[in-house]
Order: C-alpha cells, then sequence, then structure tokens
C-alpha cells in the first residue's frame, strides 16, 4: 500500500528525469552534477562536448568537501559534471586508471584531455574546463 509521500517522491524523480533529459536533448548542460548509471549512460554524457567526470565515494571525506565545488561547477559553466560512484561502478574506475579519490577528468568531445587528483579549488577547475570550452 502506497502512501502520498511515495507519489510525491516518485511524481518528483519523474520531473527530475525529464528535466535532465530535455536538457540534453537540447545540448545545453545540466546545472547540477548527472549521476553515471551505468557505462552507456557514461560514453553517452562524455562523448561530445565538455565534460567534467567526478570519480568519488560516499565514505571518502575529501570527495564530500569537493561536493559544493563541483555543484557549482555544474551551475556555472558550460561543461557538463558527471559524477562516478567507484564502488557502483569499478570497471569505470578501472578503465580510467583511478587509483584516488577522488579523481577528475576532463573529456573533450569524447577524449579524456585531463585528470586532476584530490581536491582542488574552484578557480583551477574552471580554468581547465575554458582551455578546452
Amino acid at each position: 500500500m502506497s502512501d502520498a509521500s511515495d507519489t510525491d517522491d516518485i511524481e518528483s524523480i519523474r520531473e527530475q528525469k525529464k528535466e535532465q533529459l530535455q536538457s540534453e536533448l537540447s545540448g545545453e548542460s545540466p546545472d547540477e552534477p548527472v549521476h553515471v548509471e551505468d557505462g552507456d549512460h557514461f560514453a553517452d554524457l562524455t562523448g561530445e562536448g565538455v565534460v567534467l567526470v567526478d570519480f568519488h565515494a560516499d565514505w571518502c571525506g575529501p570527495c564530500q568537501m569537493l561536493e559544493p565545488t563541483v555543484e557549482a561547477i555544474a551551475a556555472e559553466t558550460a561543461a557538463t559534471v558527471a559524477k562516478v560512484d567507484v564502488d557502483e561502478h569499478q570497471a569505470l574506475a578501472q578503465q580510467f586508471n583511478v587509483q584516488g579519490v577522488p579523481t577528475l577528468i576532463l573529456f573533450a568531445d569524447g577524449e579524456a584531455v585531463e585528470q586532476v587528483v584530490g581536491v582542488q579549488d574552484k578557480g583551477t577547475l574552471v580554468d581547465l574546463i575554458e582551455q578546452y570550452s
């Protein structure tokens, strides 16, 4: 038996997914980080344009410190920001030789062009993105 809050949650998730798909289809970058669901989703996200990928883990303190910076970059730059949970997507982490978290990889038109490990300040990341935008 479902209650009203479950229905509201489902509607909220549907609305978020709808907005995300519309922004992806319109060529705009989302204003918030996109959580990678699987390898195909990752390939779709990183296939074109400038994409900053944050390889992170929920248990990682530095990853949590970096979260507000990553969110600000998603909102304030033309780049798409994708988040990959290394515990859920170990194959992706291995594919890109992620040895520690947080690891940030910048993709430009499908190619990994920059990789930085550890907490970075917003200015450094914005400068990297602007080099490829």
